[in-house]
């Protein structure tokens, strides 16, 4: 079956090297990659209180504009890339905010995955993560993301590592993106659990680890244990050290990252910058 992905563009460098990212990263796999540019400008608002409709000024000239962003995209994808017979390029482009015409692209095309850059042309220099991002990250429930940064290697992850405190039941489905991924690229994953000084893992910890070991048996995988009092610099030291180039999260809503893109982790995980993050949801 055909992997079914969606790539949000702007037509940013961001967004580029995500795309970039995408097509190596299932260059040996059939896929349908779904490619969405939204717009909607201020100016709509200035002009008139109305919604532009399909056919009005406003409306077709920025559609206009969209559709030859794509276009040039298109053309960009088969001179760099070549033409993959088991690559389909389907081009978008939506009057809607992006979160809104994400969720109905995966709603009605089953998609399997969003990878997407992690700002577009409109966002500070000094930020990590664009708005658009954190709100796909944090917000689209029905679907794993990979955010991608400007300054990423477009190359297959070596290593993955995979933070956990064992204290949140993890179920397998919950997984498969990143299983997936692991094995079409052969990477390592490291399962990374970071201590406060001499705590042990409790019953629960242990049993959910044991169902880690049984989730991940078909994987190259070892488990970590660092000792640190900040859980956000650990994870930032361990990924440096091993120069891994994917991280991985489940974004639970009451585990103990809380919410994976909350203020203070983007400004500690300064590794965000480099490598991507794949986001995976809970269900």
């Amino acid at each position: 079956m055909k992997k079914k992905i969606l790539l949000p563009t702007d037509f940013s460098k961001y967004a580029w090297n995500a795309i970039n990212y995408a097509i190596e990263l299932f260059k040996d796999e059939p896929c349908d990659f779904y490619i969405l540019n939204t717009f909607r400008e201020s100016g709509y608002v200035l002009e008139s209180m109305m919604v532009p409709e399909p056919g009005e000024r406003l409306y077709e000239l920025a559609k206009e504009e969209a559709d030859k962003g794509l276009e040039k995209v298109f053309q960009q994808i088969m001179v760099t890339k070549g033409q993959n017979i088991d690559h389909k390029f389907i081009m978008n482009s939506k009057f809607n905010f992006l979160k809104e015409a994400v969720e109905q692209l995966v709603e009605r095309n089953d998609i399997d995955l969003i990878i997407m850059g992690t700002k577009g042309v409109t966002d500070a220099t000094r930020t990590i993560y664009g708005s658009n991002t954190v709100d796909i990250m944090e917000q689209i429930r029905s679907c794993p993301v990979i955010a991608v940064p400007a300054d990423a290697k477009v190359e297959l992850p070596k290593e993955i590592v995979f933070p956990t405190n064992y204290k949140i039941f993890i179920k397998k489905k919950e997984l498969t993106s990143l299983i997936d991924i692991v094995k079409k690229t052969n990477a390592s994953l490291k399962i990374l659990h970071v201590v406060d000084g001499e705590e042990k893992l409790n019953d629960k910890q242990l049993d959910n680890k044991h169902l880690l070991e049984e989730y991940f048996e078909d994987v190259d995988y070892t488990f970590h244990t660092l000792d640190h009092s900040d859980t956000h610099s650990a994870i930032t030291c361990f990924v440096d050290s091993r120069d891994a180039n994917m991280i991985a999260f489940i974004n639970k809503k009451h585990s103990f990252f809380g919410s994976i893109l909350s203020k203070p982790l983007v400004k500690k995980l300064g590794y965000h910058s480099k490598i991507p993050v794949l986001v995976l949801r809970d269900k």
